[in-house]
């Protein structure tokens, strides 16, 4: 899995640990969402935003 791949809300997530919000024009946000393996990525706060992983658990 490539650490530069960029998520969509609702799409399932394909490894478990801490994804960064990242904003409309691929800034950073500083914010971060806990999500699952195989669970939809959570709604972002603003519209046109996305997932990047930052620190995926280690098991």
């Amino acid at each position: 899995m490539p650490k530069n791949k960029i998520y969509k809300p609702g799409e399932k997530a394909p490894r478990s640990g801490q994804y960064e919000i990242i904003g409309p024009r691929g800034g950073h946000t500083g914010k971060e969402r806990t999500v699952v393996r195989n669970e939809p990525m959570p709604p972002t706060p603003q519209r046109g935003q996305k997932y990047k992983i930052v620190d995926p658990t280690k098991h």
